[in-house]
């Protein structure tokens, strides 16, 4: 397939100096596929960009495009996941983190990777997605969305419950509500459950519980998940993928509902969440 007309955006993380080399690499591929690649100016600051025949920059980078390319962590991925939710624009992730879960290569196979990524050479994983919805405000976490106790405040009581059904009250830090591409975050770090990408639902998991009873918990697609903040007095914050966006105060709560086909991540023929799991997984334990 030609990629001659084929326009892409690019997010990176933090760290040009990082990624620098490879978004240059990317140029030269996209030049020569007869491509172009949108920027927005906080983006062509960092890598000391200027509009050329294949770099164009917009201040609102287009939803009608055809790629979106990641280049960091996780967490640079889900931020074009978000940006393009609901619009089927796939997001082509490149690891320069630690772990890069839901990265599509490595950063050592970039270049290679740019060249089938520009002739679509690749496979696309449609991701759910969490509703979340706090008072007026909505959002959708692709990964997670989490209740968590402000610092210098008093231990949280947060009392969950499904429909009509109260699950029950638990003492805690905070709790945490995962999609199944969520799952291998925060989550699992609460000792929650693994779900396998393709399963529907949502895992709910505590952050250090005052309980020797609380358990995680799956919630099946359908159903509406409930979390009220049953402190006395004390606020908690309510973050979306790693961003707060609303304070629940004593009494508030949040509604957080199982939402299919938000995210399109990109991923390579032949690549299975089980061999995922493994490698990643694999890599964590010999970090340092």
């Amino acid at each position: 397939m030609s990629a001659a007309g084929l326009v892409a955006t690019v997010v990176t993380h933090r760290r040009p100096e990082e990624t620098g080399p490879a978004v240059q690499e990317l140029i030269e591929v996209a030049r020569k596929a007869g491509a172009r690649l949108v920027f927005d100016p906080r983006e062509a600051q960092k890598h000391g960009l200027e509009a050329s025949d294949c770099v164009d920059l917009a201040e609102d980078p287009p939803y009608k495009v055809d790629l979106c390319f990641a280049l960091g962590g996780d967490g640079t991925i889900l931020r074009g996941l978000r940006r393009y939710a609901g619009t089927g624009v796939p997001v082509f992730g490149v690891n320069f983190g630690e772990v890069g879960f839901l990265a599509t290569v490595e950063r050592e196979e970039s270049h290679v990777a740019f060249e089938r990524a520009f002739a679509r050479d690749f496979d696309v994983l449609a991701l759910p997605g969490i509703a979340v919805s706090v008072g007026d405000g909505e959002w959708i976490a692709i990964n997670d969305v989490s209740v968590e106790r402000q610092h210098g405040q008093r231990v949280a009581t947060l009392a969950y419950s499904v429909g009509e059904d109260e699950i029950g009250s638990v003492r805690c830090d905070g709790l945490v509500v995962a999609t199944p591409a969520g799952s291998t975050g925060y989550n699992l770090a609460n000792g929650g459950p693994v779900m396998a990408w393709g399963v529907e639902g949502m895992v709910v998991s505590f952050i250090a519980p005052h309980s020797l009873t609380a358990r995680a918990l799956v919630v099946a697609p359908g159903d509406v998940l409930a979390i009220e903040n049953s402190s006395e007095d004390e606020p908690v914050d309510v973050v979306v993928d790693g961003r707060p966006v609303a304070t629940l105060g004593a009494g508030d709560r949040l509604e957080a509902r199982f939402v299919g086909e938000q995210g399109s991540l990109a991923q390579l023929a032949g690549v299975s969440f089980y061999g995922r799991l493994h490698e990643k997984f694999g890599r964590l334990a010999t970090l340092r």
